[in-house]
């Protein structure tokens, strides 16, 4: 794995470096093998650039680039240009949340400074000659910041209501909640609608393809 990078601007000249190069070649240099495809590898993509980019945090609730505050997000884009899926943010916590406010929220720690890198994604190219895109540095806008607080608290009420289970991929704007979990018997705890505690799947906090196409939109330009 590459060195963290001690700056912003280090971390962004070595996201320029890989710009244009393909899965393949970025395998190799990491000695890594190019999977058939993503259905059983779903985090690969992030894992590789994690190695290229210098990333220390892996899967832990931080910032992926810990000292820096920053969040590396891979979004795989369509020959339009814009994101072909949801973007995961973080799992969703189901109990103990009485209290907890926006401002401590995990959801905004991850998104208050995020290097975003476009990966080509159509699923008819082969993985290994899947290109990376140019990358951006993006904090959100208090528009933006204004919107996925709104919907982290509507969705974090009807968590504390004990409603989690009424909760579709339908509510938020630019925020969802959605189950999160590799299979159905990974269980967790959550709150039910009489105040006992119930099993459920584990939910995760995704944004919406419309709210990263604007960012990519309104950087790219």
């Amino acid at each position: 794995m590459k060195p963290e990078p001690q700056s912003e601007q280090e971390l962004l000249a070595r996201a320029f470096e890989i710009a244009g190069l393909t899965f393949q070649e970025l395998a190799a240099e990491a000695n890594i093998d190019v999977p058939a495809d993503l259905r059983r590898d779903k985090g690969w993509v992030g894992q590789l650039l994690e190695w290229h980019l210098g990333a220390t945090a892996g899967s832990k609730p931080q910032q992926d680039f810990e000292k820096l505050g920053i969040e590396l997000k891979t979004i795989p884009i369509g020959y339009n240009g814009k994101p072909l899926e949801t973007t995961f943010v973080c799992v969703a916590p189901l109990t103990g949340v009485h209290g907890l406010t926006w401002q401590q929220s995990h959801v905004r720690n991850k998104l208050s400074r995020v290097l975003w890198v476009p990966v080509e994604g159509e699923r008819e190219i082969p993985l290994a000659e899947r290109r990376v895109g140019s990358p951006l540095i993006w904090s959100p806008s208090a528009e933006e910041e204004q919107q996925l607080q709104a919907d982290w608290e509507e969705l974090m009420e009807l968590i504390v209501l004990g409603q989690v289970e009424r909760i579709t991929a339908r509510h938020g704007e630019v925020l969802q909640l959605r189950p999160k979990a590799a299979n159905s018997r990974v269980l967790t705890e959550a709150y039910g609608a009489s105040g006992k505690l119930i099993k459920t799947l584990p939910r995760g906090f995704y944004l919406r393809t419309q709210f990263t196409a604007r960012i990519l939109a309104n950087n790219f330009a």
